[in-house]
């Protein structure tokens, strides 16, 4: 593939970093208008974006320096150079949901409703981030004899060159398409605030747990040889979702009663 995209003098356009900002992009653009469809300040959940932005790629680079620590040891300038590749999901997902319940809290938002409204624009910026992770060669798959294999011969790819690999990347996308498409559709059919959020939640950690299987790159092991970090922490994610789900769909169900 092609990690650089652009190299002028000494500036250097990095694939991998021009597709992920192109997804964080979308989906607050999409977020703003839903928002604003829905009777919500568009500047306010644009603002609110925002700083889901800035905490997701931090908390997902914080959890990748974690799982990828004996490297970063020796190479610790390596830290900041995200552009390079190297964003654990769940790391980011677990600051940017702390993050946003203290924001919506402070500008007095509907903190359910809210999240039904980011949720669908997590999963198309996914979607159109992860063609960066193909460019760049990061998150590949194992070794495959199956006709839609990737083979990659740049010698910048972080991937293994000149060997077939599953396309995992564009598994990871097609899901976050898939759970996208499922939202949408859900918005005019939810019973309860909250109820999109929590079935992001569920679809996406399902999908990922599976995906994880036909991956091979160095991404930890909570259980060696079992489990990866990000199936581990998927398991809690979703039960979790369910358990929330079911818990506001409880809440939504009790009405007051007349005196």
């Amino acid at each position: 593939m092609y990690p650089i995209l652009l190299e002028l003098g000494p500036i250097t356009i990095f694939t991998y970093g021009l597709l992920v900002a192109t997804g964080f992009f979308t989906a607050i653009v999409l977020a703003a208008k839903q928002g604003e469809k829905e009777g919500m300040d568009p500047q306010v959940i644009m603002d609110l974006c925002f700083y889901i932005l800035l905490s997701a790629i931090i908390g997902a680079r914080v959890l990748y320096v974690i799982v990828e620590y004996k490297y970063f040891v020796e190479s610790p300038l390596d830290i900041f150079k995200v552009w390079k590749g190297g964003l654990v999901f769940y790391g980011g997902l677990v600051l940017a949901i702390a993050v946003a319940m203290w924001m919506a809290k402070k500008k007095s938002l509907p903190i359910w409703k809210t999240a039904d409204i980011i949720a669908p624009s997590i999963a198309i910026g996914q979607a159109i981030g992860r063609w960066g992770c193909l460019f760049a060669g990061c998150c590949y798959g194992a070794q495959t004899d199956l006709p839609w294999g990737i083979t990659f011969s740049d010698p910048k790819s972080l991937a293994p060159l000149n060997v077939a690999l599953h396309p995992t990347q564009i598994y990871l996308s097609l899901n976050a398409i898939l759970i996208f498409g499922t939202l949408v559709w859900m918005r005019k059919r939810k019973a309860f605030d909250g109820q999109i959020f929590c079935m992001y939640g569920i679809l996406y950690s399902i999908g990922r747990f599976i995906i994880e299987y036909f991956r091979n790159d160095d991404r930890g092991y909570a259980v060696e040889g079992m489990l990866s970090t990000s199936q581990f922490i998927g398991i809690f994610t979703v039960l979790i979702s369910i358990f929330m789900f079911f818990r506001l769909k409880k809440s939504s169900s009790i009405t007051p009663q007349k005196a």
